[in-house]
């Protein structure tokens, strides 16, 4: 039998400093913020395909001398890349031959004298308006799946006392599985350029399900054993329907786990980010259902809500007399 709930505050206390440290990574300062794609901040994105070996620094080099330094460029292997930019322009001048063309084909003319043939092999632009319409759509949609979710919870467990306490709960273990999805996300844009784009609101709205469906499947099994069982200390009731839950949850996690793992090393890069932030949500969705949502209930129950950290706080020695 594994002490979950005596440990509750250690599990506390490390999520809170991975937070921590995501909130920093997370506040727009400097070079420090969220890596916004082009859906969420307008531009154009073009895939391009290099029958020769491209350096991604020269490719880099060249955007730059092409007037886009501004320029993000992703390499997905085999002489393809992802390169996104500022909104191109739909008609520009060669400066050589006076022809009036789009940006786009200027930009292809001008790697193919460098590099050799080039194929666009996708391209689209996202104007402002658009992108400011698929920031508020993705937060409108969290914020309903948020809501939804709270009433389902609340209703589902109607037949205990105080059923609120556990909708709150489970919106707390979803918060803190989005927060920390985001700081991670924050800390790869930071050092690697990973992007939020539509695919990872997918994958974030994906990551709300699957942390539901496990912090519910405790819940449940709490709801259980408080009905065999109403007279139990409900830290022991707990702990017994964490360890009863604990097989199915980690079984389900590692199955699930080891397909995304597939996927992230072998599908397309259009997958990536939505397979990543699956990847991150599977892990902290299942640590947050036994480890944050069930032990924030005992907290709640037990009316020491404003003392959960008190343990690190130095023990006054009364005074002699």
């Amino acid at each position: 039998m594994i002490n979950f709930v005596g440990r509750r505050k250690w599990y506390f206390l490390i999520s809170g400093i991975i937070i921590l440290i995501g909130i920093v990574f997370l506040i727009p300062v400097g070079p420090f913020g969220l890596a916004w794609g082009i859906e969420f901040t307008s531009g154009s994105m073009m895939t391009l395909s290099f029958e020769q070996e491209v350096e991604q620094a020269e490719l880099q080099e060249e955007m730059a001398t092409v007037g886009h330094s501004e320029a993000i460029i992703q390499g997905t292997g085999e002489g393809t890349f992802i390169v996104r930019t500022g909104k191109l322009a739909e008609e520009v001048k060669d400066p050589e031959t006076g022809e009036m063309m789009t940006e786009e084909e200027s930009i292809r003319r001008a790697l193919e004298e460098r590099f050799g043939p080039v194929e666009i092999l996708s391209s689209y632009d996202i104007s402002p308006s658009m992108a400011r319409g698929i920031a508020s759509k993705a937060a409108l949609a969290v914020a309903v799946a948020a809501v939804g979710i709270l009433l389902y919870v609340t209703w589902a467990f109607r037949r205990l006392m105080r059923s609120l306490r556990f909708g709150v709960c489970a919106i707390v273990a979803l918060v803190h599985d989005v927060l920390i999805v985001l700081g991670i996300y924050a800390f790869l844009g930071f050092f690697f350029l990973m992007e939020i784009d539509v695919m990872f609101i997918a994958g974030v709205l994906t990551v709300i399900g699957y942390s539901v469906n496990d912090t519910i499947v405790v819940f449940d099994r709490i709801r259980e054993n408080v009905a065999k069982s109403p007279g139990s200390a409900l830290e022991t009731t707990i702990n017994n329907s964490i360890m009863e839950t604990l097989g199915r949850s980690l079984s389900t996690s590692l199955t699930t786990l080891f397909v995304l793992l597939a996927l992230f090393l072998f599908g397309g890069v259009t997958i990536h980010n939505f397979v990543l932030v699956l990847l991150i949500g599977v892990i902290t969705g299942t640590y947050s259902s036994i480890c944050i949502a069930s032990q924030l209930l005992i907290v709640w129950e037990n009316k020491k809500i404003g003392r959960l950290f008190s343990w690190v706080r130095p023990r006054r020695v009364p005074a002699r007399g």
